[in-house]
């Protein structure tokens, strides 16, 4: 059972992508995909879209998703091709990495844990970068009204700047902010981070 309300939300949403044959890269992922390189973490993978697209470029690629829907098509379309892709059902408030890598995606997912909780993944993701790695994060800021897929759990509307002082030593590759229409006249305001951590420093910040 899906107990968390805003796994359901999208459980269901990847269904019907699914259904309908939806597969495409959506914006954040196409200017994610020439960042990477190595060993690629996606970390809240959805469908896997980007994942599947980092593996058949030569990447080897641990996926990470909440959803089962989600989940159980990447593990299909990755055996189809038999791609070097692991996918895996966790819950990412909680998982623990035990390995590092050199490019970590994180979009859309850090905003629909709690405050304190996402922002204990982040410093974690950000650990788990090799020296030199690259991180790419994508989360909703202050200024978002839709609110109707968050969890009663709990979500975190990221502050921009605070979240760039997270990245204060890292090289930063690009920064943009995006807005986007919502139902019932609301937005969703979204910052996409790209950084490079320092070659020399293994420290997170």
């Amino acid at each position: 059972m899906i107990e968390n309300a805003s796994v359901r939300f999208f459980d269901l949403q990847f269904q019907r992508q699914v259904a309908a044959g939806e597969h495409a890269l959506n914006p954040f992922e196409c200017a994610a995909l020439p960042h990477l390189k190595g060993r690629v973490l996606d970390y809240g993978c959805g469908l896997g879209h980007l994942s599947l697209e980092a593996a058949r470029r030569g990447h080897s690629v641990l996926a990470l998703d909440a959803s089962p829907a989600a989940v159980a098509y990447l593990r299909d379309a990755a055996a189809r091709e038999s791609l070097a892709l692991q996918a895996f059902e966790a819950d990412l408030r909680t998982f623990e990495l035990t390995e590092d890598f050199d490019s970590i995606v994180c979009i859309g997912l850090l905003m629909f844990f709690d405050c304190p909780t996402a922002q204990a993944q982040l410093r974690a993701l950000q650990a788990r970068v090799r020296p030199g790695g690259v991180l790419v994060l994508n989360v909703l800021t202050q200024g978002t009204t839709y609110m109707e897929m968050f969890s009663p759990q709990g979500h975190c509307l990221f502050e921009p700047e605070a979240l760039r002082d997270c990245f204060r030593s890292w090289e930063l590759l690009d920064w943009r902010r995006d807005e986007f229409a919502a139902p019932s006249s609301t937005v969703k305001v979204f910052v996409t981070i790209m950084a490079r951590k320092p070659a020399h420093d293994a420290g997170d910040a």
